[in-house]
């Protein structure tokens, strides 16, 4: 009996750790949503405008959903030209934390989109605790083509199933 009482104290204790982890009220810096383009199109082609405008717009859902639960995003400019000293703070061995300390967030959050073709991408998005820089969520899903629909499912999904799940 003690047993299973311990052990469902631990399991309480671990669902409040992981709730903890990430509660509204939090203070975030989000660095935005960066673009890898891995694709020969991209190769040949160049940065297309749709893709750019389909950045802006996941990065603006992704706002607004932390927004509307009740968290802080905080703006980014006394960090800006850190920002600019990286090709992707998604992507700089934890640049992205010391940058949130800076900002005092409780926070660090960043996300990226990597098209392998117009066919197939991969997107994540990754929340760190900015004091401990350890991964309090995250996750990555693969999409099925390249238009808004598409991106905004991927989307979607991680917010839902991984960032906000409870």
């Amino acid at each position: 009996m003690r047993q299973l009482i311990a052990i469902l104290i631990a399991v309480v204790w671990a669902g409040a750790v992981q709730a903890d982890g990430l509660s509204p009220g939090a203070k975030i810096a989000f660095f935005g949503i960066s673009f890898i383009d891995t694709s020969t199109e991209g190769a040949y082609n160049g940065i297309r405008e749709d893709e750019t405008a389909r950045l802006a717009m996941l990065e603006g859902y992704v706002r607004d959903q932390f927004t509307e639960r009740g968290f802080t995003l905080l703006p980014l400019d006394t960090v800006e030209t850190e920002m600019n000293r990286v090709a992707s703070v998604a992507d700089c061995n934890f640049c992205d934390v010391i940058m949130a300390r800076k900002l005092e967030a409780d926070y660090s959050m960043v996300g990226e989109v990597q098209k392998v073709s117009n066919l197939i991408l991969a997107m994540n998005l990754v929340v760190r605790d900015a004091a401990e820089g350890q991964h309090v969520r995250g996750i990555s899903v693969d999409i099925r083509g390249n238009n808004d629909k598409s991106w905004l499912r991927g989307m979607r999904y991680i917010l839902k199933n991984n960032i906000f799940k409870e």
